[in-house]
């Protein structure tokens, strides 16, 4: 079994260089992974952490597997899965009712945080003061009572569920949002904050506290009082959370279904957690 503290590092550490790991994975779609022992995953930067650590464990059991794990957001997993492009997408929520072609199966849920640099002596924001904050109305950090300094809102780019989820919460549109910082995936989101101390983003809850175990000068911060944490996400009380979804058109081939069996049995439970995210039953 997979010893917990080393898991987390492990996790972190994938989080952090996963991007160059897989760089240049661009071949396949289902019928090619069939036909070669090789299955293309695609999507949500959330998610590819994680699986790329099931899917080295995965390979380990079969010879002759290889398995390859693209990001680009859940929007590329929804449209390769649906191109034939990929055998899996990842996304980092729920479908949509106009995904309703696809299959999901759930993975893990996870949990979005409100970030900032670890110096700033904020702990709290109420769903108001997030809407202002990121529509503009408010930006200075000692109208939230911290202080004085303007605010840097960082914000996800289209196409990123992590945005949607952000967005749908606090009921904001798309173009009410004044980011002064446009990013991609979680560790896009963790730097920028870390690198300015008047920063303010959104990631996921396990990018979050990775990070900040491994010393990366960021903090979450609370949501009208309820702490962002994994284990916030685990009993319930956080009110920002979504679930980490993997897709499919239609029927799994028989390597993907393999996989997927694997990646949610309880053999793959301290995986999940070792990247702070709460396994399901």
């Amino acid at each position: 079994m997979l010893d917990h503290g080393h898991g987390r590092a492990l996790g972190a550490a994938v989080a952090l260089c996963v991007s160059l790991t897989f760089a240049g994975c661009t071949d396949g779609g289902s019928e090619r992974s069939v036909t070669s022992q090789r299955l293309v995953l695609t999507g949500s930067s959330t998610i590819a952490p994680l699986v790329a650590d099931l899917a080295r464990q995965f390979e380990s059991q079969r010879p002759g597997v290889r398995i390859d794990v693209q990001t680009g957001g859940s929007s590329r997993g929804i449209s390769d899965v649906r191109q034939g492009l990929a055998g899996i997408g990842m996304v980092s929520r729920g479908l949509a009712d106009a995904e309703s072609d696809l299959v999901g199966y759930k993975l893990a849920i996870d949990g979005v945080a409100l970030i900032v640099h670890a110096s700033n002596p904020l702990v709290n924001l109420t769903q108001e003061q997030v809407v202002e904050v990121y529509t503009g109305r408010v930006r200075d950090w000692r109208e939230l009572g911290g202080a004085p300094g303007p605010i840097t809102v960082v914000h996800k780019a289209d196409g990123r569920s992590t945005q949607e989820v952000f967005l749908g919460h606090f009921g904001m549109d798309p173009a009410e949002v004044e980011p002064s910082v446009v990013i991609g995936d979680n560790e896009q989101g963790v730097k920028s904050v870390a690198g300015n101390p008047g920063a303010i983003g959104y990631v996921s809850i396990g990018a979050a506290e990775a990070s900040a175990e491994f010393g990366v000068p960021i903090k979450p911060i609370a949501l009208d009082g309820h702490v962002a944490t994994s284990e916030s996400v685990a009993l319930g009380s956080f009110p920002l959370v979504r679930e980490l979804t993997l897709v499919s058109n239609g029927p799994l081939s028989p390597l993907a279904s393999d996989f997927v069996a694997f990646a949610r049995s309880p053999y793959a439970r301290e995986f999940i957690e070792a990247h702070y995210f709460v396994a399901v039953d």
